[in-house]
């Protein structure tokens, strides 16, 4: 689990297909605290550290991964939102985010408004849901929801935020991970076994 609050943005250094699987190496200044075997969030995916070396490691996404998220579009150079897994005990920032990418979403419209910033997402219409004022994570990030609509949303970026994660290479056209609320989707679901 992870709370959406990035602790560094790495950057690819490599990008290796192997059968259908895709490894990525990775540098980042966390690096070294990492441990093979660890789960870590990129960009809101779940995936887990295979190799580390000085300020590198490794990780693997599998088919499943690369269809589900924007992963299969990740270039070297690009940079990436990391988080490591909350540990038990920690003060919740965020809100409760699993790693599992519901959906890949556009971004249509990208706003400066006097010091924030406004974003706009596109997503498919499928049981996922935002509510305004809800929690969302976009790459990754934990956000809270503004302008929902059936299959788009806003949300406000701070300064902070801007400048301390991928956000601040967000273009309109560019495709992002979305994780939906996790207690949004349980209500979809058991409201969906009801009618």
């Amino acid at each position: 689990m992870f709370t959406g609050i990035i602790e560094n943005v790495a950057q690819i250094t490599k990008l290796e297909k192997h059968q259908s699987n895709l490894n990525i190496t990775l540098k980042s200044k966390l690096a070294s605290d990492f441990k093979v075997d660890q789960s870590i969030s990129h960009n809101g995916i779940c995936l887990t550290v295979v190799f580390i070396e000085n300020d590198y490691y490794c990780v693997t996404a599998i088919e499943e991964t690369i269809k589900k998220s924007t992963i299969g579009l990740w270039k070297v150079g690009d940079n990436i939102n990391l988080e490591r897994a909350m540990k038990i005990g920690d003060r919740l920032d965020g809100h409760m985010i699993q790693g599992h990418v519901d959906q890949i979403g556009q971004c249509t419209k990208a706003i400066e408004q006097d010091g924030s910033w406004l974003f706009t997402i596109k997503h498919r219409l499928l049981d996922n849901v935002t509510v305004e004022k809800g929690s969302i994570a976009i790459n990754g990030i934990s956000l809270t929801v503004v302008n929902s609509r059936r299959n788009c949303f806003s949300v406000a970026i701070i300064p902070y935020t801007f400048n301390n994660t991928n956000f601040n290479q967000l273009k309109e056209g560019n495709n992002v991970n979305l994780e939906f609320d996790i207690l949004g989707k349980y209500i979809t679901k058991i409201l969906s076994k009801t009618t």
